[in-house]
């Protein structure tokens, strides 16, 4: 499926020595037209590896762009397919002439002693280290689990409501182990409506933060507990209040063998009441 793009863009480039080149780029869907006030801009040889690489990028991703001076069509590159001729001048299957003034403008560039436009590669970021397959490939690197030796993570309670005056944030409620929840006065958290002593937050040997339900009824993501581990996402339900445990991936369990980075997928451990 072609990439979705939408394009509205006036730029200047600046030539040492010469005038600036100006353009605009146009277009939406898979389809875009960049016009220029100097036809033989980005045709130099010193250019031609960075358009080459382009093309081939837009071609890789369904996108067409249509380079035109005025009412002057001259290129179009990326998910084009050039004749075999076109290609003994710009050595790329992904570069298509439009029109013979186009095939002139690239010979004349070629053949003369302008510098190029666009940045070369040594101006280019550095790219990723090779290989990048043990990032993506579990079993090329063992990672053991998310849990974090000094049982960190900032796990949080975070309240909530159906609406919010303007700058009002959200109540966040840091844990702590055998943290209260309820309607009751030394409760640790107070809510209304709720039990005197609704529920408790515990965080065991196994560096879990478990909810215990203790009266009334306590549900997490909508089924009632007695007791439930909880994972960053989990809607913990108590009465009319609805809260949302957080805590930073690097600690959660439910991101297993490192998480994402690990390569969690497949692997992880079955999650339920306890």
């Amino acid at each position: 499926m072609a990439t979705q793009v939408s394009a509205d863009l006036t730029f200047a480039l600046e030539r040492p020595g010469r005038e600036p080149v100006r353009g605009r780029l146009t277009g939406s869907a898979n389809r875009l037209t960049l016009d220029v006030d100097d036809p033989g801009a980005f045709a130099s040889t010193d250019d031609a590896p960075a358009i080459r690489t382009v093309a081939r990028t837009l071609a890789d991703r369904g996108i067409t762009l249509r380079v035109v001076n005025g009412d002057q069509h001259l290129v179009t590159i990326g998910a084009v397919k050039a004749p075999w001729w076109q290609r003994r001048v710009t050595r790329s299957r992904r570069i298509r002439l439009g029109s013979l003034r186009g095939a002139w403008t690239s010979v004349r560039a070629r053949a003369g002693s302008g510098e190029g436009v666009l940045p070369q590669s040594g101006l280019l970021p550095p790219t990723t280290l090779w290989p990048i397959a043990p990032t993506l490939v579990p079993r090329l690197r063992r990672v053991s689990t998310t849990y974090d030796p000094g049982r960190g993570g900032a796990a949080r309670l975070v309240l909530v409501k159906d609406a919010y005056w303007g700058g009002e944030q959200q109540p966040v409620f840091w844990l702590h182990d055998g943290l209260t929840i309820g309607s009751g006065a030394d409760c640790d958290l107070q809510l209304e409506g709720l039990e005197d002593l609704h529920a408790r937050l515990r965080h065991d040997e196994d560096d879990e933060w478990v909810v215990e339900a203790v009266a009334g009824v306590t549900r997490v993501h909508g089924a009632p507990i007695i007791r439930q581990v909880l994972r960053t996402g989990a809607r913990v339900t108590l009465g009319p209040h609805e809260l949302v445990y957080r805590r930073e991936e690097y600690a959660d369990h439910g991101r297993p063998h490192g998480g994402r980075v690990g390569g969690e997928l497949g692997r992880q451990r079955p999650q339920g009441n306890r």
